[in-house]
């Protein structure tokens, strides 16, 4: 399997590259961006996903402000900085690696006494936690191929593969591992509406990789786990707080209808991804635009008298969780944060 990244910093560029992840999978386009303005935008319109992602995506949005900055001082430096940064902060609240990968630049550049030590500092830490995030995703991988039998049929929902990280993924990390370690694995993928990361992200990755995929609509899963098609589900997530595991929306009815079936449910995340300070009742989930549900294409499927409803993310509780797969080894019940959180610093 060739590993390919995401998004990287470009040095001759002075700015961000990353592939636009709208296009796919008819179009292959990688963007030029050397705007915070234009990397918010880019988040915004999914152009860049994937909780890992947007964490790599926040760090490199910081180091590309910092490059951009004309400030002559080191307070107008760090002014034009933290704004640059509440923008991008601002562009999805419900995915906790967001936030967390501009902080943990901002900390590195709040050391730095001088604005070229600064900007250096910035884009330093932005490639470690990029190169930390294709490493995570490894050993993700190589832990959750663990628990995946030598020959399974695997569902998934949405994408948790290299395009929601750096490179290699999550959800399809466990899957790339345990293929690359002779297990016959065969995935099936939920189009996950109304965007279908699952039909155009997931099953592009999975495809190009040589690895059997068949995408199945939302509404079909509970059927193929009824039949017995199903042996594992794994998903990735956008945040866990103690009490429930944030994805993308629809993540919480696969989880219900694998505990009827006695089916394991697994989540795969970095431990970037837990939220130690809020729970389920204290998070945001992001409500997206009319338009994503009502149209495809150039039709219009809703009335406009009708409403609409449009969460990006639900909120599965942790009793429906068989296990946590993070880089640090496999976590299962009962999920204790402080134990989780010690684990962090190991």
């Amino acid at each position: 399997m060739k590993e390919s990244r995401t998004l990287w910093w470009d040095e001759r560029l002075g700015g961000i590259r990353y592939i636009e992840q709208t296009l796919l999978p008819s179009e292959y386009t990688t963007i030029d961006c050397t705007s915070v303005e234009r990397l918010a935008a880019a988040i915004r319109r999914l152009e860049i996903r994937g909780a890992p992602a947007l964490g790599v995506a926040g760090a490199y949005g910081v180091a590309l402000a910092a490059h951009n900055s004309t400030a002559t001082t080191t307070e107008s430096f760090l002014k034009d900085i933290k704004q640059d940064a509440d923008l991008l902060r601002s562009t999805r609240p419900t995915a906790i690696n967001l936030a967390w990968g501009i902080d943990r630049v901002l900390a590195r550049m709040s050391r730095k006494t001088d604005i070229p030590s600064a900007r250096s500092a910035a884009l330093d830490e932005a490639e470690q936690i990029a190169r930390e995030d294709t490493a995570c995703c490894h050993a993700i991988g190589d832990h959750g191929a663990s628990l995946l039998p030598d020959t399974c049929t695997v569902l998934t929902h949405c994408n948790a593969g290299s395009l929601a990280c750096s490179s290699w993924g999550t959800a399809l990390g466990v899957i790339r591992s345990a293929v690359a370690a002779k297990k016959n694995v065969r995935v099936l993928a939920c189009e996950t509406r109304p965007l279908l990361q699952g039909a155009r992200l997931t099953a592009w990755e999975l495809s190009r990789d040589g690895i059997p995929v068949t995408v199945i609509t939302d509404s079909m899963a509970a059927h193929f786990m009824r039949t017995g098609t199903v042996d594992a589900v794994v998903v990735g997530a956008d945040r866990i707080t103690q009490d429930a595991v944030f994805n993308k929306i629809g993540t919480y009815m696969h989880a219900v209808c694998a505990r009827h079936h006695t089916i394991p449910f697994y989540v795969a995340a970095p431990l970037s991804t837990f939220d130690s300070k809020n729970r389920e009742k204290d998070v945001v989930i992001e409500e997206r635009g009319r338009e994503e549900v009502t149209t495809m294409g150039t039709r219009t499927f809703v009335p406009a008298a009708a409403a609409v409803k449009n969460p990006a993310f639900d909120a599965t509780p942790m009793d429906l969780v068989s296990a946590i797969i993070t880089e640090n080894g496999i976590i299962r019940p009962p999920f204790v944060m402080e134990e989780i959180l010690q684990a962090k610093t190991k």
